[in-house]
């Protein structure tokens, strides 16, 4: 598959990268995205939750009303928890909420994600450019020039630079990713992906 290169104002350079056809133009397998969004979300949650049960309350073990003649249920303990202050029951507890998918099912759950997103035309590809320093406001200004400014857009590096994410950390609706960090969530949950120019190779080399 062949796509044209822009530069950082937005016009065509004349040249074209080839996106693997192995990566970029497979029938998406919806399953394996599934199970893979799945495990992202699940490996996102800490698991720290915790609740008090009776066994945890600290409140008197003594009978506080007689067993019977009082017109209701017999109760000895006020960590019951139907009384108020009493524990609470069959609450949540600390756990461990990670799952895991074999090296191949993530390998396909990517390339359907990018060959999905490649079929509907929402893949850009620009050369390549960099920072000295952190520049927001230039960062800000290329993608308004790709018409990206305001539209959710994942931005891809061949690797990762802390200046290049710290110039386009705080742009609304920017994410950053190196091209060996992708996952099928950040890729299907943007309307485009800009693929800096020599992250097409990195992508190549990571998933073939």
């Amino acid at each position: 598959m062949k796509i044209d290169i822009l530069n950082t104002q937005g016009q065509t350079t004349g040249r074209q990268a080839d996106l693997p056809d192995s990566i970029f133009g497979i029938q998406p397998n919806e399953h394996v995205l599934y199970l893979s969004i799945k495990e992202y979300l699940a490996n996102q949650r800490q698991g720290t939750h915790d609740s008090t049960e009776r066994g945890d309350v600290h409140r008197t073990t003594k009978k506080f009303k007689r067993q019977k003649g009082t017109g209701g249920a017999r109760a000895g303990s006020l960590k019951n928890p139907m009384f108020k202050g009493g524990g609470r029951a069959f609450g949540p507890h600390p756990r461990d909420y990670s799952q895991k998918l074999n090296k191949k099912v993530k390998v396909l759950a990517r390339k359907s994600a990018l060959s999905q997103l490649a079929a509907a035309s929402k893949i850009k590809v620009v050369e390549d450019f960099s920072f000295a320093e952190p520049r927001t406001r230039e960062f800000n200004g290329i993608l308004k020039n790709l018409g990206l400014s305001g539209v959710k857009t994942l931005v891809v590096s061949p690797e990762y630079n802390q200046t290049f994410y710290l110039s386009g950390r705080n742009i609304e609706k920017a994410h950053l990713r190196a091209a060996g960090d992708l996952n099928p969530y950040d890729l299907l949950n943007c309307k485009t992906v800009l693929l800096l120019e020599s992250s097409v190779q990195k992508i190549s080399e990571t998933l073939c």
